[in-house]
């Protein structure tokens, strides 16, 4: 037997000997009878970095939350800018006349809204005159620099054709030729071609206008003619003891008038005095200048012999039937077949052919100065301050301005 090998009785290395004393339990620390009062909590420099990150990052919070809605706002401005801009170039296009094709709104008049081709109505309704000063009538009316200008503007992929809704007595030389001269230009820029359709009158200078399109339809029931040219009325009072407006009168048991003119025959036409024979075969040569150029217009466009013209139709209206058989016009057709006509003869399929006219300017383009009316539409004249509505138009004013028209003016000025 090992000596060294320990017995049961021998403790281990690991053990404490049994004469060792015994090991003394852990003691708790015992409060301290006077607790030191509380100190104030100074912040170690460790938390410091805490305090940044949190002001840091609210900091940063409030950086972003700004910017992005500084970034919100530059995109809300942008697009009102843009809208405003798009605005502005309305307005000044329609000011200026230019750019009508692709700022004007249009609205469809016929065909489906989905069609794909399209043919350009451009009414022609009441009194032509030439442009705005020309003043204003009673009832909507047309200047033709205007409706020249919107031919003028349209290109070839801009519509398919033109159709010019006629609805007119007449009005100025000037302004029936701005028309008729913008529909010949319009036709060899762009090949297109050009249509007319009389939706209840066109006389005199709404001849003049239309005589140049490719085809001249008059709907049923309207009238057609009067190529011929008038001036006047000059007027003449004799022993007038009373003159008055609306607005007041004059009675005396003799009126007269007088002028301050230079150059022979200026008041010529001034009603308190007779025309000399001069200044009456002045104002016939004008009268028959207009009426040469006129008739020489018509026969051409048209195709017929000016002596017909002259000597035999004169300035005589006729029905569309009797219009077709003088060759004034070159059929008869309601509204929709007349659409479908058009179409067909500008090469289109009327099923997928729409006609577009043009409506009054937007919000933006109104606001910015452009007139609430589609370019080259007259609107009629309005009362004012109680008074009646009253015409400024020179077709209203001036007797001595020739004019081609039929009828009377009273649906126009009074």
């Amino acid at each position: 037997m090992d000596e060294n090998r320990p017995t049961p009785d021998t403790p281990r290395p690991d053990q404490p000997s049994q004469s060792a004393p015994p090991a003394q339990p852990l003691q708790q620390p015992q409060p301290h009878p006077f607790p030191p009062a509380p100190m104030a909590y100074a912040p170690a420099p460790a938390p410091k970095p805490a305090n940044f990150k949190r002001g840091f990052g609210l900091g940063a919070g409030a950086g972003l939350g700004f910017g992005g809605a500084m970034l919100v706002f530059s995109v809300i401005a942008s697009l009102i800018g843009g809208m405003i801009m798009m605005g502005f170039a309305g307005a000044a296009s329609a000011l200026a006349g230019g750019g009508q094709t692709t700022v004007e709104p249009l609205k469809t008049a016929w065909g489906p809204d989905n069609a794909t081709k399209k043919l350009r109505a451009i009414p022609v309704t009441g009194a032509i005159m030439a442009a705005g000063g020309d003043g204003f009538a009673l009832t909507t009316s047309t200047y033709g620099y205007e409706v020249a200008d919107v031919l003028d503007k349209l290109k070839a992929e801009d519509a398919d054709g033109v159709v010019l809704l006629m609805d007119t007595p007449g009005g100025s030389v000037n302004g029936s030729k701005a028309i008729s001269d913008a529909v010949d230009r319009y036709r060899e820029r762009t090949g297109k071609k050009v249509f007319a359709f009389v939706q209840g009158m066109s006389a005199s200078g709404g001849m003049y206008a239309m005589s140049g399109a490719d085809e001249v339809i008059a709907d049923h029931g309207t009238t057609v003619g009067s190529v011929g040219v008038i001036m006047g009325p000059v007027e003449r009072y004799r022993d007038v003891t009373q003159a008055g407006s609306i607005l007041s009168s004059v009675t005396a048991g003799e009126i007269t008038q007088e002028y301050i003119t230079a150059g022979r025959g200026k008041d010529a036409g001034q009603p308190f005095r007779d025309l000399t024979p001069e200044e009456r075969a002045m104002l016939q040569d004008i009268t028959n200048e207009m009426y040469d150029d006129f008739v020489n217009h018509v026969a051409t466009k048209r195709g017929i012999d000016r002596a017909v013209i002259v000597d035999q139709l004169g300035a005589g209206m006729f029905t569309g039937n009797k219009a077709k058989e003088v060759g004034y016009i070159d059929d008869v057709m309601g509204r929709d077949e007349a659409m479908r006509h058009f179409a067909t003869a500008a090469g289109l399929d009327p099923a997928d052919t729409r006609l577009v006219q043009a409506t009054a300017p937007g919000f933006w383009a109104t606001m910015l100065g452009a007139e609430a009316r589609p370019w080259g539409v007259a609107p009629a004249a309005r009362p004012t301050e109680g008074q009646p509505a009253r015409a400024t138009a020179s077709v209203c004013t001036d007797a001595t301005t020739p004019l081609l028209w039929h009828g009377t003016l009273a649906g126009v000025c009074r």
